[in-house]
């Protein structure tokens, strides 16, 4: 039997919120189950790849398990995508007016059905400056947000579904 989110092959699933090349962050509305604007990227900034959520889990932030996928293509909001993780960028948040911190860790999945990632199996396969990329593109989206980021390095695979087994236990 598979766990929330995952299927029973051992891949998980991300529903896309915001994708590749979306100049707007969009958030899934738990109520009406529509997607919604969330707000504007800062000028200049889009999405590098498609970005959502790994359904039926629970980060430390309150908010279902970030998720990113690594590929060539995009997609629209709404779509599912399975994937394997091959990654996950281990970040903190330090909430302004609270002064709370907490996790915000975004995994990185590779789809099952493109052939092309079928080499990528780590975030270590990756180019350093695809990495550095990345995470300066996650410091810009939020730069204007009552909100610091903090970035505590990469972890590969391993490290992806042990965070997805953690968000999965806080739902439950």
């Amino acid at each position: 039997m598979s766990q929330p989110g995952t299927t029973s092959d051992g891949d998980v699933h991300v529903i896309v919120e915001s994708p590749r090349g979306a100049t707007a962050k969009f958030k899934r509305d738990e109520r009406s189950g529509l997607f919604t604007l969330s707000r504007p990227l800062p000028a200049g900034l889009v999405y590098p790849y498609d970005w959502g959520f790994i359904p039926d889990t629970l980060a430390e932030d309150g908010d279902p398990l970030d998720g990113f996928v690594v590929w060539d293509g995009c997609s629209y909001p709404g779509i599912l995508i399975v994937g394997r993780p091959i990654g996950v960028l281990r970040v903190s948040q330090t909430m302004h007016d609270s002064g709370i911190t907490s996790r915000n860790d975004r995994v990185a999945v590779v789809p099952t059905s493109d052939s092309r990632a079928r080499e990528l199996h780590s975030v270590d396969d990756l180019p350093q400056r695809t990495r550095d990329e990345l995470q300066q593109f996650f410091a810009a989206s939020v730069a204007f947000e009552p909100k610091r980021v903090e970035f505590h390095g990469w972890g590969g695979p391993a490290e992806a579904w042990e965070t997805i087994r953690r968000a999965d236990l806080k739902r439950r």
